[in-house]
């Protein structure tokens, strides 16, 4: 379906859960999560009807996220009955990668097609510490258990920072050289507590510059509906993108919302408004009410972010959104 500014909206990014096995620096605060109720936490039978309802609007492309979606009990099943609802043409997970080892097959069994897993760095004390606490270790092994089971493409998410991983760049090049493995750099966003995180922002056209690519041919052969641009070097197993939310925000182009794992659905990201599709959900409304408020959010999505302007202050922080 369309919105008012004519972008084709066709993707949903689901959140199964605001609970995480890691506790990323900028992402949650270390201490005193305040986590959601499991009373207000929709469940597995309520986002499938969620997703028949949406496809009847013309969506087709859901991501599953968290939180860390693999911590919830039920997964697999909710993600083969997924996966089988007529017009879902590509149901994706992202995760962090630290069940991913035990899980890679059976999420290929249950209709997964593809992961994006959070990667920030490759060093283990700094991914401990990052992490606080998480081994780097276990995520590659989830990275590459992914590739036997057929998830195609196995994608990383790499948050770029000045004052953590700027210099781990070429490292990740070297990978992406090295494996079938398609690696994007993130430019850093200010939300939740990131939001006063300006000086750790780097932009991609630096990004370019540590990695000696700038100038390189963009290929459009790398299946998605993100807004990453890819880059495929000459002899690379892998490929490299780049997703800027900042210096070069991709607003026109947006195609997706986002669903809460309390059933609000976000827009945009970067907005603080929330429409409930949960209330309608549990108070009896009919498909073609529930339908309607889905729509009419879609209409209403803003036509760019304003994070360039101010940063962003919101309630929630990152894993309650939808990671």
């Amino acid at each position: 379906m369309q919105d008012q500014f004519e972008r084709q909206i066709e993707y949903l990014r689901i959140s199964v859960t605001d609970r995480c096995n890691l506790r990323c620096r900028y992402c949650m605060p270390e201490k005193k999560i305040q986590w959601m109720a499991r009373e207000e936490i929709l469940a597995f039978e309520e986002i499938l009807h969620l997703i028949k309802i949406s496809t009847q609007l013309g969506f087709r492309r859901f991501r599953i996220t968290g939180g860390e979606p693999l911590l919830r009990k039920g997964i697999m099943n909710f993600l083969r009955l997924a996966a089988e609802i007529p017009g879902v043409e590509d149901l994706m997970l992202t995760t962090n990668g630290i069940l991913l080892a035990e899980n890679a097959f059976e999420l290929k069994k249950a209709g997964v097609k593809r992961v994006n897993i959070s990667l920030d760095t490759l060093d283990p004390q700094r991914f401990r510490e990052n992490t606080r606490g998480g081994e780097v270790a276990k995520v590659l092994q989830g990275v590459f258990r992914s590739l036997e089971a057929g998830l195609d493409p196995v994608k990383l998410n790499v948050v770029v920072r000045r004052s953590f991983n700027l210099g781990d760049l070429p490292e990740f090049l070297e990978f992406a050289c090295k494996f079938p493995l398609h690696v994007r750099f993130i430019e850093l966003m200010p939300i939740g507590v990131s939001s006063d995180a300006r000086a750790d922002f780097v932009s991609i056209a630096e990004m370019k510059e540590v990695l000696g690519i700038a100038g390189l041919e963009i290929t459009k052969n790398i299946p998605g509906g993100g807004p990453a641009e890819y880059f495929r070097p000459e002899g690379f197993l892998g490929s490299i993108g780049f997703i800027s939310a900042l210096s070069q925000h991709f607003c026109k182009t947006c195609n997706r919302v986002r669903l809460t794992a309390d059933g609000k659905l976000r827009p945009c990201l970067y907005s603080s408004r929330e429409i409930s599709l949960k209330d309608p959900l549990r108070s009896g409304k009919s498909d073609s009410e529930i339908a309607g408020i889905f729509a009419g959010a879609v209409w209403f999505k803003p036509a760019e972010h304003h994070m360039n302007d101010q940063a962003w202050q919101d309630m929630r922080i990152m894993s309650q959104i939808g990671g």
